[in-house]
């Protein structure tokens, strides 16, 4: 997709063995279509070497303010003042005693220094020991260049170089990647609380058996990320799939058509928007075996008795806190024919604002998908794109639908 095409980003890296991460951060920003810049500090090429950043970036890495390549000798003010963004990963913690000090001593702490604040936002990926991380000393500096205008990620937790195990991980180049996106992405949904379902639902027969369907909840993850990074607050609660949960999202597993209604249903509450994505089953076992229903050579098949689910979008959208206007509603279709037919049908008898249909079959486990959006004004086709694309595109349609943002 692109989607930092035309950004320049100032990548600079501080004395840390994360450093090792930086390399693949620089290919991964570049191959979503940023030009990237790198400025290392002497204890950054002690870890990995300029040569190498080099040839990632490609462009000459810099690492002193007296760079004679510079014809008028103020690296520091050049490379500022062409950046979209300054963004120092790994950030150590002797780095963010810097900024919070205001020294200028090397290049990257002085061209983080003379960055017009303004327009040149500084994002800082720390990296460090989790006793350091843990160190008031660090967690007063850190809280000194947050207040001073940095944007400061967060840190992962797990194993550590040093043989420990905690915070202060730098986050991998996949997240620091999701961040840097997050940041440039306009904020249409900030103060929304947004709650999506996604996936299908499973049924339970007996111990190992189970109704379900193909809903992958791509499409469902894809809104969810793209909620968050709109600036929403977002709760997914999920069915049955294997998916890695949106950074920033708030995730809740489910099995049941029944468990989605009581987590939905708790999280309505405080919710602002919901988006309905989940296959949900419509029916389920009447009874549930406790134990395996085995073959007894007789040729005869077990006879199932089925009860009807709860409808989980109708009953949030009748739900007092949607009629009185404090919930938007958005529901999904997944049909196998007469789309525009059964999603406009599906949007009056659920009472729901605005209805997206899409094909099942040609959805289900695909990584791209057409949506159709049907409102009280008519229908209109979103075309074929990547589940991503898509999902940035809805979000955004549901913002201008939104009466508090319309105010």
């Amino acid at each position: 997709m692109n989607e930092l095409a035309g950004k320049h980003i100032v990548l600079g890296l501080s004395g840390g063995v994360a450093c090792y991460k930086a390399a693949d951060l620089c290919r991964q920003l570049i191959k979503e279509g940023a030009t990237v810049q790198v400025v290392m500090t002497e204890a950054a090429m002690q870890f990995i070497t300029p040569v190498t950043m080099q040839a990632l970036s490609g462009r000459p890495v810099h690492g002193s303010q007296w760079d004679a390549r510079e014809p008028n000798n103020m690296p520091h003010i050049n490379l500022s003042r062409e950046a979209d963004a300054i963004l120092v990963a790994p950030c150590s913690a002797d780095f963010v005693a810097r900024l919070a000090q205001g020294r200028a001593d090397e290049l990257l702490s002085l061209l983080c220094l003379a960055r017009p604040q303004e327009r040149v936002p500084l994002l800082l990926a720390p990296a460090m020991n989790r006793e350091m991380w843990a160190h008031p000393a660090t967690q007063r500096n850190l809280a000194q260049v947050a207040q001073d205008g940095a944007t400061v990620l967060a840190v992962g937790n797990g194993d550590q170089a040093c043989g420990e195990t905690g915070d202060g991980r730098m986050l991998e180049p996949e997240e620091l990647l999701e961040e840097v996106i997050a940041f440039f992405t306009p904020k249409v949904l900030a103060g929304q609380k947004v709650l999506v379902t996604a996936g299908p639902t499973f049924e339970a027969i007996d111990p190992v058996r189970g109704i379900t369907n193909h809903s992958s909840g791509k499409m469902g993850f894809a809104i969810a990320r793209a909620a968050r990074e709109a600036g929403a607050e977002v709760t997914l609660v999920a069915g049955p799939v294997h998916l890695a949960t949106p950074r920033g999202v708030h995730r809740i597993n489910v099995q049941s058509a029944q468990n989605m209604l009581e987590a939905v249903m708790q999280k309505a509450q405080r919710a602002s928007v919901f988006i309905a994505t989940a296959a949900v089953a419509d029916w389920r076992p009447a009874t549930q075996s406790e134990q395996k229903i085995k073959k007894d050579g007789s040729g005869q098949t077990p006879v199932l008795g089925f009860v009807e689910n709860p409808d989980i979008l109708a009953t949030v959208a009748q739900s007092q806190h949607a009629l009185v206007g404090d919930l938007f509603c958005v529901g999904f279709a997944a049909e196998s024919h007469d789309l525009l037919a059964h999603a406009t049908a599906k949007r009056q008898r659920k009472g729901v604002p605005l209805l997206v249909g899409n094909l099942g079959p040609a959805t289900f486990g695909q990584d791209d998908n057409a949506l159709l959006l049907v409102d009280a004004q008519g229908h209109r086709e979103l075309p074929r794109a990547s589940k991503r694309i898509l999902a940035q595109q809805l979000v955004a349609e549901i913002a201008q639908r939104l009466p508090a943002l319309q105010a």
